[in-house]
């Protein structure tokens, strides 16, 4: 039976299909008209959405927490773990770097509040990087417990300490949450230990600090962003660099991290030390596959902060900022918010029978702008976080390549950020990055 293209196109809006079978439409369909829902004015100033969706405000700037803490500010990658019926728990990173000190002992100039000096005191050894109960290093994650039902906070607490700038990450099959440093500063001055790794933080309901241990074997790099293949264990990981690598790690043990690993960059087969930002030539198509193959990876501690340097010197390709990652359907896909010829952003993805294909590239500020937070939502289409557009928004983006706007920010000029679903798919979590806020989107999910 064949099929015209308009009715085609027509009958995606009806049906729910899935992402893997549209690589070649992709690449006839990149021009479609930007296509916006009416989004409806929010009376309350805060964030635009379309007719029938509303958010309740979670977790702001300076609230008071229920460890005596203060929720500091820069809220960025975020998860969501179920702990039962009507509770979730959101684990939320923050991405706070190197504060100094002023003055003597624990007068700090720091995002935490006043009763911050005796929580590292008591809870020092929890903390990845201080010394002599200090610490300068105020980066990490806080926890939201959250009532569903009566759309309710229940707890909120410091889940993890002592380490620096906490951008983005991702959820484990085992049900943890891997945060991620985009640093590499090194162990000099009041900085005891080097930065830029990935940690482990266990979600809880209680006010509970995850010990802070760095995942080493991992790789030292400007991490972004983690996601897992369940089914084989690999986790995939983005470098935020303008000639940043995608990696994968292979776990020792499959559930178990800490159990060390072995480290590889992506190589395209017939393009040695491939650039995939496509800012001079437009190499790559979007829709078109590319072989790939994996380089092992050495010396992944990095002290002098060369390991993607070594690795496009062994053949690995390089892409334009590589930020958010999401796994759906044996694919990974991830964001390269510089990519692209006028840097307004690519969308990747790379399959598990190891072929990668250049999934989106906006062509326009009004389609998409600096892609950075992804999520595959539940009826198959890909939201995006903007970072870079001043008002930035999420974009929606249907199999057939066209965008559309699902929401505004219209508080303040800052990104969103840490968009994640309830596991029961009803609600879409986000979060404001500065100052911090942290809402709860409901509304007609299906109808879109």
């Amino acid at each position: 039976m064949s099929i015209s293209r308009k009715d085609f196109i027509k009958n995606i809006s009806i049906v729910t299909i899935g992402l893997t079978s549209f690589s070649k439409l992709l690449s006839s369909s990149a021009l479609f008209n930007f296509d916006s829902l009416s989004l409806i004015k929010d009376p309350k100033g805060i964030l635009n959405l379309p007719k029938g969706f509303s958010y309740t405000v979670l977790s702001k700037l300076n609230d008071k927490m229920d460890d005596g803490l203060n929720v500091p500010n820069k809220a960025d990658g975020m998860g969501c773990f179920e702990l039962d019926k009507n509770h979730v728990i959101l684990v939320r990173n923050h991405e706070i770097g190197h504060v100094p000190l002023l003055g003597n002992a624990f007068k700090l100039k720091n995002p935490y509040g006043k009763k911050m000096g005796r929580f590292v005191r008591k809870k020092n050894n929890y903390f990845y990087d201080s010394s002599l109960r200090k610490t300068e290093c105020f980066g990490g994650t806080t926890s939201i417990t959250y009532n569903m039902k009566t759309k309710q906070v229940v707890n909120q607490h410091l889940s993890l300490a002592g380490t620096l700038v906490n951008c983005s990450g991702g959820k484990s099959p085992w049900g943890t949450w891997i945060t991620c440093e985009e640093t590499v500063k090194s162990k000099e001055g009041k900085i005891f230990k080097n930065h830029g790794y990935n940690f482990e933080v266990y979600p809880s309901s209680t006010n509970k600090l995850t010990k802070a241990i760095p995942l080493k074997a991992m790789g030292r790099f400007r991490h972004e962003a983690v996601a897992f293949d369940p089914n084989k264990g690999y986790v995939y990981q983005t470098e935020d660099r303008e000639d940043g690598l995608f990696y994968r790690f292979i776990p020792n043990v499959k559930d178990n991290l800490k159990k060390g690993g072995k480290l590889q960059g992506l190589s395209l087969l017939d393009f040695r030390g491939a650039d995939c930002r496509n800012w001079k030539n437009e190499t790559f198509k979007i829709g078109k596959s590319y072989r790939c193959r994996w380089i092992d990876l050495d010396d992944v501690e990095s002290p002098l902060d060369d390991l993607r340097k070594r690795g496009r010197n062994k053949g690995c390709a390089i892409f334009a900022r590589g930020e958010g990652m999401w796994y759906s359907n044996d694919y990974v896909y991830f964001t390269a918010t510089n990519g692209g010829k006028n840097k307004f952003g690519q969308i990747w993805r790379y399959s598990n029978n190891k072929k990668i294909e250049l999934f989106y590239e906006s062509k326009s500020k009004e389609s998409m702008y600096k892609p950075d937070n992804i999520v595959v939502a539940p009826w198959g289409d890909i939201i995006i976080c903007e970072d870079g557009r001043g008002h930035d928004r999420l974009i929606g983006i249907k199999p057939n390549g066209q965008t559309y706007v699902l929401a505004e920010n219209i508080f303040n000029t800052s990104e969103l950020a840490g968009i994640v679903f309830s596991p029961n798919k009803k609600i879409l979590f986000l979060n404001i990055y500065k100052p911090t806020m942290t809402l709860a989107i409901e509304g007609p999910w299906n109808q879109l």
